[in-house]
């Protein structure tokens, strides 16, 4: 770790897994450069995190590089939540949005003041890194004289096709409501087409929840940021990234780019690491990773299905369940299941997804498509069946099927189900496409390319640091 310097960082991200832990491996690596952070949490996603950590059965390798750790503060603000918004749906997460929108500013004010009040001058707060959806908390950053930054955990095409909202309001292929009128939106020929339900503020069935999302991404327009810090890679999504000129991608953020105890504490869920020795007795390139991130819920019909699929498909299975998967409560699976593929399938609570995704033993991810997900597969060579929930998910698919030809699509029936044989009909098209793992191969090099020395994620990033240490007055 370099000498610490005396700048002070603030991160604060958006109350949720797939936002919290690339921001704190952001965080990691700037702290390993001799830079102070000081990240910000909800009191509740502390406690879940604590909680998360107590539990682990990992034992941690006492000579692990713990670079950085010391430089790294840890904060809490307050909820100012009577419980009520954390579910998992859209609107519950646009009502958690609204609340912290309404207490957050004051309550991060009181805390930048303290801490610079209790700060040498050379140790006071000199910049906010704020993730994308509290991004409004910029305005109290330079209102207390810190340069304002984003950061956005998802990819870049959501960000570009922002760009394009006033023409597209113009030209009448969007509504002011942000509905699309006709059946897509394409921006750029080298951009996947956003299908009418696929846009990142599309939520079903609510008008008004959908309006509100809309205004919140409208607002990243004219963002008042020298860069948005975005956790992708120029190869991958050039032409997106080409559309926002101080856009600067410094992923994938990854483990190994960062101390893995220290990014490992920041899951919401213990991981469960006897699936890593369970898929070491597992031949090479065998096991289907089923995984649907930190808020997915399904019916209890839905995920019968998906129980026959698999075990339909015959093949090795490592199953992430969460206690919470089936809309809130405990999946129950039907009598005889687990007996019936015995050792065939593994379900655990949560894993250690990115130790998964690189062994040898892992043939390919059924995945939700977040952007974290997504990156961790493509950048260990691993083939995609794609299953998205929500948001930027569905567009993420369209990157992996279409544009980047390393995954297949898992379709819904009419009454929108993901049948059995559909599932295993998919499972077993990818393990007959040696295209797809081929091209999948090849993002893995290109994603190493990027964060190694020269590549461009890796000059984008010590680019960032040293205006950090040298150009951000306080």
């Amino acid at each position: 770790m370099e000498e610490v310097n005396g700048k002070n960082v603030l991160a604060v991200p958006f109350p949720a897994q797939g936002h919290v832990k690339p921001l704190m491996k952001l965080c990691h690596k700037i702290a390993k450069h001799g830079i102070k952070v000081t990240f910000v949490n909800l009191e509740s996603i502390n406690q879940k995190i604590t909680a998360a950590g107590k539990t682990s059965d990992e034992d941690e390798d006492e000579d692990e590089d713990e670079d950085g750790v010391d430089n790294i503060e840890l904060v809490t603000l307050p909820d100012d939540d009577d419980g009520e918004t954390r579910g998992h749906d859209a609107i519950d997460v646009l009502k958690m949005a609204v609340k912290l929108r309404a207490t957050m500013p004051e309550s991060l004010k009181g805390l930048i003041e303290r801490i610079n009040k209790a700060s040498t001058p050379d140790s006071k707060i000199s910049c906010v890194i704020a993730d994308v959806a509290v991004g409004w908390i910029l305005e109290t950053a330079t209102e207390l004289g810190a340069e304002p930054l984003l950061f956005m955990p998802a990819s870049a095409a959501p960000l570009a096709l922002i760009t394009h909202i006033p023409d597209l309001l113009e030209q009448g292929f969007l509504r002011p409501d942000g509905s699309v009128k006709g059946d897509s939106i394409i921006i750029s020929d080298d951009i996947p087409v956003w299908g009418k339900d696929e846009l990142p503020w599309c939520i079903p069935n609510s008008t008004e929840a959908q309006k509100l999302f809309f205004e919140s991404w409208k607002e990243l327009e004219n963002p008042t940021t020298k860069w948005i810090l975005t956790n992708n890679f120029y190869d991958v999504e050039s032409s997106a990234c080409n559309f926002i000129p101080n856009l600067l991608p410094i992923g994938p953020l990854l483990e190994d780019n960062a101390s893995k105890s220290s990014v490992n504490s920041y899951n919401f869920h213990a991981d469960d690491v006897s699936c890593l020795s369970w898929l070491d007795s597992k031949p090479p390139g065998s096991v289907v990773y089923v995984s649907f991130g930190s808020s997915a819920v399904f019916s209890q019909q839905q995920l019968d299905e998906l129980a026959v699929g698999l075990e339909m498909s015959g093949r090795a299975f490592l199953w992430v369940v969460r206690p919470d998967i089936a809309n809130g409560k405990r999946a129950e699976f039907s009598d005889g299941f687990a007996e019936r593929v015995g050792e065939l399938g593994k379900i655990v609570e949560w894993a250690p997804q990115e130790k998964v995704l690189s062994h040898r033993s892992v043939a390919c991810f059924l995945s939700h498509c977040g952007w974290n997900s997504t990156l961790e597969g493509l950048s260990n060579g691993v083939p995609f069946l794609c299953w998205p929930y929500f948001g930027d998910q569905f567009h993420n698919q369209n990157y992996i099927c279409d544009k980047w030809e390393i995954g297949l699509r898992i379709d819904p029936d009419e009454n929108g189900i993901r049948l059995g044989h559909e599932i295993k009909n998919k499972v077993d098209m990818l393990f007959g496409n040696d295209n797809l793992k081929g091209n999948a191969l090849k993002l893995k090099e290109m994603s190493a390319a990027s964060v190694n020395e020269g590549g461009d994620s890796y000059k984008n990033f010590h680019k960032f640091i040293d205006h950090l240490r040298n150009n951000v007055d306080r």
